[in-house]
């Protein structure tokens, strides 16, 4: 049962981070059915002024001995360091030990790797920074295509918004759907999201290397609508297919197929962005020829369902 909350701050809190953390578990809303907890706001020293952003400054009333007996330690985005205190790791430690629950937000995943309770676990973080936190924390089993990972006693989110998510989703699961979905209605936000966090990924155009192909790649994305065999292509840039092949995936770090099947994404998602053409018109635009091999690899590549990415990001 979840009853007390203990959040770790150190100096360059995220202040946004913080808050959703403070929204969801530190309001006190038993005046709409939702239990009071014991929320702490802790630091290594307790009183000390540690810096936000834009001169902001936030005191933590709370030492490190604020985690003993709590249900629930969180630890939102923070700058990411190459050394944290040694005394706030081995206090992660113990209370992990203990059994408590930890929970990251964003970049806060780093401070757990630190003290490693990371190691072997599936996890997340933004996915700017989750190449890096694989770089730091190598045993660490990370997902960069998700909003959070529930691991039982350890879980973490992806950024920012993603927060919210994963700390709704643990009121779900240790205080039941009624009480989250009053606390989400009260933040106007969901109760809970579909889909990872690759939907908001920008996706990368294919790079390619040197120029020697631009002209074929530029003749492609013009025809985008057509299907384009090796043997045609190898024609085109006056190459045999075997050599065009080798020298493709060389350029661009991947196949012929692979290459226009992503930009047919690309343009895809333009479409569902910039205009209000139906699915089956959006298809045959981008090259997939029918709504359910755009699904399919629309899905494949961005993480949700074109439906649900075009309700998130139309413009129209």
């Amino acid at each position: 049962m979840l009853k007390t909350v203990a959040v770790v701050l150190f100096d360059d809190v995220a202040l946004f981070e913080f808050g959703l953390l403070e929204e969801v578990f530190g309001i006190d809303r038993s005046d709409d059915g939702v239990p009071k907890l014991d929320f702490r706001v802790c630091a290594l020293q307790a009183g000390k002024a540690l810096s936000a952003r834009n001169g902001t400054k936030v005191i933590a009333p709370f030492g490190l001995e604020g985690l003993w007996g709590a249900d629930l330690v969180a630890i939102p985005a923070t700058r990411i360091r190459q050394d944290y205190p040694a005394e706030v790791l081995e206090a992660l430690r113990q209370a992990a030990a203990r059994g408590t629950t930890m929970l990251s937000v964003c970049s806060g995943a780093f401070v757990l790797g630190a003290a490693g309770l990371l190691d072997g676990r599936p996890c997340t973080t933004h996915w700017r920074y989750a190449e890096q936190l694989a770089q730091c924390y190598p045993a660490a089993k990370i997902d960069p295509d998700v909003l959070f990972v529930d691991d039982g006693d350890l879980i973490t989110s992806a950024g920012t918004a993603a927060g919210i998510d994963a700390c709704l989703h643990l009121v779900r699961r240790e205080l039941g759907s009624a009480v989250a979905t009053r606390i989400a209605r009260r933040m106007v936000v969901p109760p809970q999201r579909d889909g990872g966090q690759r939907q908001y990924v920008d996706l990368p155009v294919p790079h390619c290397a040197c120029e020697s192909l631009t002209p074929v790649l530029t003749w492609m994305l013009e025809n985008i609508t057509i299907d384009h065999p090796v043997s045609s292509l190898a024609r085109r840039a006056a190459m045999s297919e075997r050599t065009f092949a080798r020298r493709f995936v060389a350029e661009t770090g991947t196949t012929p197929h692979k290459w226009l099947s992503m930009q047919r994404v690309l343009h895809a998602r333009n479409l569902l962005e910039e205009t209000d053409l139906g699915l089956e018109s959006v298809a045959t635009r981008s090259g997939f020829g029918t709504a359910a091999l755009l699904r399919h690899h629309f899905r494949r590549v961005v993480g949700v369902a074109p439906q649900d990415y075009r309700r998130t990001f139309s413009s129209t």
